[in-house]
């Protein structure tokens, strides 16, 4: 129909022009790779009988690529469609944003289906501002064809009346849950039937219409009848939450009475989250903290997030950054304007290097702005949706209304806001996590309209953020850069290390390295501060300024530090999945990192970079010595000069964590390290200041 032919290399361009390094590598490993998405019909088209087609049609499905998206195929057969066929409008559905601008981008440097004097190319999606998103309604000129680029958000919540063509990939990114690895996904899958049926009747709702499917009908024949169900795709954190809150019995006994009941691994992984943030006792019994959170219509983390608000009295940006993260974003990303959108949401950020921070000074100015009649410009100028910030501004006044029944809220608003300006006092209510590399995901990387996305250097040691997700890597969307005096006191459990000065999180998958009087001090604060929501969810009514000089501390420890903490990485640690797991590099083993790990902790104790000898044995083996502080450690023969130097480095690693059989485990080396560094480091003006007021 439209004389194209697929080959082997012609689907390879899932990922458009920008991205030509990608394709050239997904080229060279085509015949070896097998992804998910091929594995599901691969035995399918094998066994599938093409006999009645063409030779010419036998041989493109013999070539046929489940993984591609077919961006070539979709631009012939659009062109079939406008040059030949009747008036109407066209709409694709594509798999997501990346993959409509990719499209777009490749259909507007085609020449004639690029053309604006032809066809007008839209684009549909929720990061598209109203005014645009209004075009996809509209009657085009006469002699001028609508191609719309949609998601799957067009199979139902929107009606194109002159919609006359539909041109269907047959996936969508549907959103799943690695229980495994404790991560969101949003990963191209196929459709359900039920999906494919609805794509179908888009074409033509007011008139005949027609429906181009790009898959073959075997291929359709295997697909679901209907979606997964939700409580087998997302984290199940909320939902336990009302079980216990609505006294339904055990969580793992309640779920399994479901008619398709969810992982149990799944189920364990909510369960000690709840436990870890404190809605869940060790026998999985509702907290004052879980009753509280369960009266809040928003995640757990995110109403903790407003109880500590309300309780360090900095309630207002809390519950902006709570409501912004319950809606959609509010910075929109025109396709044909992205670097000017970009600038407008840097230019909020400023140098706080924070998307929540971006948010809070967004929704402020709009504020200023409504009081002079002047929102909409101020949106439109600004590249934010007055929508969105209207519905943060209307759960802004849910939340106020749900902690002043619990009683968190004082009577005197003011007081619930004293410490608003405060923006380090902010960034300790954000939800904690670890990147650019975390416990269940290793390697890590910034979505793209993230303010931290093109820094060079964020100038703090942690960035938090609130919502992780695996698309083809795992993706952090939103982050904040915090301190290690905010992660201590407001991230997980800490305890002592081997020796005074040293703290340890996360079963010493993070470790600290302070002065003694700091990490005695850094024990009893956050220890205090826990006794103190507690004892305020406990009785509402409890005076605040009672517990002043321990806020004041909050206060001190978040505002002057920085990067005063030391970490090392590389611990054993068993994680919350209930399965041990080596922290490292996605990839390698621990040796292939085993030369960056020292090099990490020489430094994070104050030393300089190791140095290496190698030498040729007889039997063309290597052996090396790493040495560093006056200490030698010689490693293993090995095949090559590389691989000598990483096993060095990593016998030094054995002894630096106490693993060494031949010294006591008792002794933690790494924390000596610090007592024996040869630079001598200037004492700064916060550590003094702690030392004089704390000691």
């Amino acid at each position: 129909m439209t004389g194209y032919r697929l080959t082997p290399y012609n689907q390879i361009d899932d990922y458009g022009q920008e991205k030509m390094w990608k394709m050239q590598k997904q080229a060279q490993s085509f015949k070896k790779r097998k992804s998910q998405l091929t594995s599901a019909v691969e035995d399918v088209l094998e066994d599938a009988d093409f006999r009645g087609y063409s030779l010419r049609t036998r041989e493109s499905l013999s070539c046929w690529n489940p993984d591609s998206i077919g961006f070539n195929l979709i631009e012939h057969v659009l062109c079939h469609i406008v040059r030949k066929e009747r008036p109407g409008a066209v709409l694709v559905f594509m798999t997501g944003w990346d993959d409509i601008n990719s499209l777009k981008d490749k259909l507007q440097a085609h020449p004639f289906l690029g053309d604006p004097s032809k066809v007008l190319l839209l684009a549909c999606h929720g990061s598209m501002p109203s005014s645009e998103q209004r075009l996809i309604f509209e009657k085009p000129e006469d002699g001028v064809r609508k191609i719309v680029l949609a998601t799957n958000m067009a199979e139902t919540s929107i009606t194109i009346n002159d919609v006359v063509f539909v041109v269907d990939c047959g996936k969508a990114k549907e959103t799943s849950y690695d229980a495994l690895n404790n991560t969101p996904c949003l990963l191209p899958s196929w459709i359900s039937k039920a999906a494919a049926r609805q794509r179908r009747g888009r074409a033509g709702r007011v008139q005949p219409g027609e429906c181009y499917r790009l898959y073959p009908k075997c291929v359709y024949d295997t697909f679901a009848d209907y979606q997964l169900p939700e409580l087998l795709r997302t984290p199940l954190q909320s939902l336990c939450l009302q079980i216990k809150s609505l006294e339904l019995g055990g969580i793992t006994e309640f779920l399994s009475r479901a008619l398709q009941p969810p992982e149990l691994l799944s189920v364990q992984n909510a369960v000690e989250y709840l436990k870890i943030i404190g809605a869940l006792d060790e026998n999985e019994n509702l907290t004052v903290l879980g009753r509280n959170l369960s009266m809040l219509p928003v995640e757990p983390k995110l109403g903790k997030m407003l109880i500590l608000g309300a309780i360090l009295n900095c309630l207002d940006p809390i519950m902006t950054v709570v409501a912004g993260l319950s809606v959609r974003d509010p910075f929109l990303m025109p396709f044909d304007k992205k670097d000017l959108a970009e600038t407008a949401k840097a230019q909020f950020a400023g140098q706080e290097y924070s998307d929540h921070i971006a948010v809070i000074r967004a929704y402020e100015g709009w504020k200023e702005a409504e009081r002079e009649q002047s929102g909409y410009e101020y949106c439109w100028k600004n590249f934010l949706s007055a929508q969105t910030l209207k519905a943060i501004h209307s759960l802004r006044k849910q939340f106020f209304y749900l902690l002043k029944d619990a009683g968190l809220v004082d009577q005197n608003v003011e007081n619930c806001n004293k410490w608003s300006h405060d923006e380090h006092l902010v960034r300790a209510n954000k939800e904690k996590s670890i990147a650019l590399k975390t416990m269940e995901d290793g390697q890590v990387l910034l979505h793209s309209n993230s303010v931290n996305a093109e820094v060079p250097k964020v100038p703090y040691p942690w960035l938090v953020f609130n919502e992780k997700v695996k698309v083809n890597a795992v993706f952090l969307r939103d982050s904040t850069g915090v301190s290690d005096s905010i992660l201590l006191l407001f991230g997980g459990n800490i305890s002592r290390g081997g020796l005074d000065g040293h703290l340890k999180m996360l079963g010493g998958y993070l470790e600290f390295f302070m002065k003694p009087a700091l990490a005695v001090m850094y024990l009893s604060v956050k220890r205090e501060l826990e006794e103190l929501v507690q004892r305020k969810l406990l009785d509402p009514t409890l005076d605040m300024h009672s517990s002043n000089e321990l806020l004041s501390a909050v206060r001190l420890l978040v505002s002057e530090d920085r990067c005063e903490g030391r970490f090392v990485f590389g611990r054993q640690v068993t994680l919350s999945s209930k399965k041990t797991a080596t922290i490292k590099t996605p990839g390698k083993s621990e040796a292939d990192n085993s030369k960056n790990h020292l090099q990490t902790v020489l430094a994070r104790a104050g030393h300089g970079p190791p140095t290496y000898k190698t030498k040729q044995l007889k039997n063309n083996q290597f052996r090396s010595t790493v040495i560093f502080n006056g200490l030698d450690f010689v490693g293993q023969s090995c095949s090559s000069k590389k691989l000598a130097e990483k096993d060095a480095a990593a016998q030094a690693l054995l002894w630096l964590r106490g693993e060494d059989h031949s010294t006591s485990r008792d002794i933690d080396h790494a924390s000596l390290l610090l007592k024996k560094s040869k630079s001598r480091r200037k004492t700064s003006v916060s550590d003094a200041k702690w030392s004089t007021k704390w000691s």
